[in-house]
């Protein structure tokens, strides 16, 4: 039986502090309205497809801030997607601010899910690797403030059961930490979705240039599907936002680690790949059979400390 699934990729162009979560819907509606033009069965969007990318603001007032944040999905805003979805028989995947009421109190995280064709969400997963900061920096020349407004997530690296494969979610940093994808790699994942929103310039190194950027976002995808032989459908939100560039470069990487798609803009566009599930099979039968060579009785400090420990 054939595993081949159509993936869109549908990369985001900029969200204002102006727009509406209406204006980020509509946007997301047409995007998937393409996607069922071009016979996709899956759609990813990306890191925090609702909203500007609020981390780059310093805000106290805790209305403010959560005016960013949703505490439910679907809810009013986001209806109108999980019913299009569902009338094109899409599966989809997108990331937003989520406010909780968990162990009897408030929580706020950065969090993706999984929606199936019909609409029902099968999986949810919470950021881990934060980046940034949590009090103003005066030395940025922007803020980073993911650290402020998020908790780290709770859910762990899961995979599941989907579309006939086994496909797993991380959120735009965690693409640059090998655990990442090895967590996942060891529960046997044939796709990851990963959604991001990337600054097109560091605001601690000014003279670190786009195109080194784009490289390290790209060295990053492709080494961990490769190194776990993975699908990993990379989704950004992209262009100027309230005057701050973001990164664009939403790829389709093969568990070859081969790019067989790529965004040409930073506006809203879909990219699309047939991507056979079967061709992760060879990478993990062979060179990253983890079974056969794997020896984590020396891999011991991966779990053991956090920060570096030099010898003597």
């Amino acid at each position: 039986m054939s595993r081949v699934i159509r993936v869109g990729g549908a990369q985001m162009g900029p969200l204002q502090k102006s727009d509406s979560r209406q204006v980020a819907v509509e946007r997301m509606i047409a995007l998937l309205d393409r996607a069922r033009e071009r016979d996709c069965r899956l759609v990813v969007f990306p890191e925090l497809a609702l909203t500007t990318f609020f981390p780059r603001w310093d805000m106290d007032d805790p209305r403010e801030i959560d005016a960013y944040f949703e505490t439910e999905m679907p809810n009013a805003a986001t209806r109108p997607l999980f019913d299009r979805a569902k009338e094109h028989g899409l599966a989809f995947s997108f990331g937003y601010g989520e406010r909780v009421e968990e162990d009897g109190g408030q929580h706020r995280y950065n969090t993706s899910i999984l929606v199936d064709e019909t609409g029902h969400i099968v999986g949810k997963y919470r950021k881990t690797h934060l980046p940034g900061h949590a009090a103003f920096d005066p030395e940025r020349s922007f803020q980073h403030l993911e650290k402020k407004y998020f908790e780290v997530g709770n859910t762990g690296f899961r995979a599941w059961r989907f579309m006939g494969g086994i496909v797993g979610m991380c959120i735009c940093n965690d693409r640059r930490w090998p655990e990442t994808y090895r967590v996942l790699g060891l529960q046997g994942v044939e796709m990851v979705l990963l959604g991001f929103n990337t600054p097109s310039v560091n605001s601690q190194r000014a003279s670190e240039a786009e195109d080194l950027r784009t490289f390290h976002n790209d060295l990053s995808v492709q080494a961990g599907a490769y190194q776990n032989g993975t699908w990993v459908v990379s989704i950004a939100k992209a262009g100027v936002e309230d005057g701050h560039e973001l990164l664009g470069g939403s790829t389709v990487v093969h568990p070859s680690g081969r790019i067989v798609a790529r965004a040409q803009t930073v506006d809203d566009e879909l990219i699309v790949a047939d991507c056979d599930l079967d061709a992760c099979n060879f990478y993990k039968e062979t060179i990253f059979d983890f079974a056969r060579h794997r020896r984590i009785e020396h891999y011991g400090l991966i779990t053991q400390q956090t920060g570096v420990v030099r010898p003597d």
